[in-house]
């Protein structure tokens, strides 16, 4: 990668650890599929503000929610037999969940009650949704990744409407994961992990995309996983083969490079603290919330007006 301008670089501190008590190394069906059978005693995710400033966070393979508070102290939400990731908030009350296992579900989070909102499309099952974001019409939007990738370039995006319209926007990303907006929601950007890039989706006035292309391209053994933008639309990416957070300009350039530890997993990010602008990110090797002070606060995340779903 040839830059001019080469960007900065520091490092992300570490914030909060998952306790002790919630941590039994184990293996588990999405760890033998995903991390090649090792064991391991969680593998976090989905980072998610409130409007009191807890985080929510997930375990994909146990089956957990949990919430930290602003002092990085942790409670269980929820568990169920599910392989939950992205989160994003239906109401105050109550979590939208990209479960791998059992599509999308909604999770109340204070009685950790959890429902079904949309299992299957047309009667079939997803490959394994990934994470979803709304817009400011209450649209959602999410990646079905299953087990795509180079071999199988059939990774789908979605786009769900308030009245439970479902439409295919793509079907053919290899292993589509994070997803997240332009302020303006004039583009859709979409993490290809297998493909090692972000692709950049045009979003034309009748709904559907035109001239889908490659914005980013990155390198190392994984690419990139969570997305996030901030007020003045660049693209933060979670990059975990490199433990790298890539800031990048609307020309794609990395103006700065966040690092975590040498050899782990960062996966995925949030805007959150006073004015948003504390970017926390998930180190799913070591179960750790790392955050960095950013110069520019988060854009802002939506929710729907009137959350519904069905099977």
């Amino acid at each position: 990668m040839f830059l001019l301008n080469p960007p900065q670089v520091r490092p992300l501190t570490p914030w909060s650890r998952l306790p002790d008590r919630f941590r039994q190394t184990r293996r588990s069906p999405w760890g033998d599929a995903n991390q090649q059978g090792r064991a391991t005693d969680s593998f976090l995710e989905g980072p998610v503000f409130d409007a009191q400033g807890h985080l929510y966070v997930t375990d994909i393979p146990f089956g957990r929610i949990f919430r930290i508070d602003p002092e990085g102290e942790w409670t269980q939400v929820a568990q169920w037999d599910g392989e939950p990731n992205g989160l994003k908030f239906l109401s105050p009350d109550e979590l939208l969940v990209a479960d791998y296992k059992n599509g999308l579900m909604a999770v109340h989070v204070r009685s950790g009650q959890v429902r079904s909102f949309l299992g299957r499309r047309n009667s079939e099952r997803f490959k394994g949704v990934n994470d979803l974001v709304f817009d400011r019409q209450g649209n959602l939007y999410f990646t079905d990744q299953g087990q795509t990738g180079l071999h199988d370039p059939t990774g789908r995006v979605y786009r769900l409407s308030p009245q439970g319209r479902l439409d295919l926007l793509l079907a053919n990303v290899p292993s589509p994961n994070g997803i997240v907006l332009s302020p303006d929601e004039r583009f859709l950007y979409v993490a290809v992990t297998r493909g090692n890039c972000v692709w950049r989706m045009p979003l034309q006035d009748d709904g559907s995309v035109s001239k889908v292309g490659q914005f980013f391209t990155s390198y190392g053994p994984s690419g990139p996983d969570g997305l996030a933008m901030d007020q003045t639309g660049r693209l933060l990416v979670a990059n975990p083969g490199l433990a790298y957070v890539w800031v990048l300009n609307a020309r794609a350039e990395p103006v700065e490079v966040l690092q975590g530890p040498a050899g782990h997993s960062l996966t995925n990010l949030a805007f959150g603290g006073p004015g948003r602008r504390l970017l926390h990110v998930t180190d799913s090797t070591s179960a750790t919330l790392l955050r960095a002070e950013m110069d520019v606060a988060g854009a802002d995340i939506h929710q729907p007006a009137s959350p519904g779903g069905a099977d």
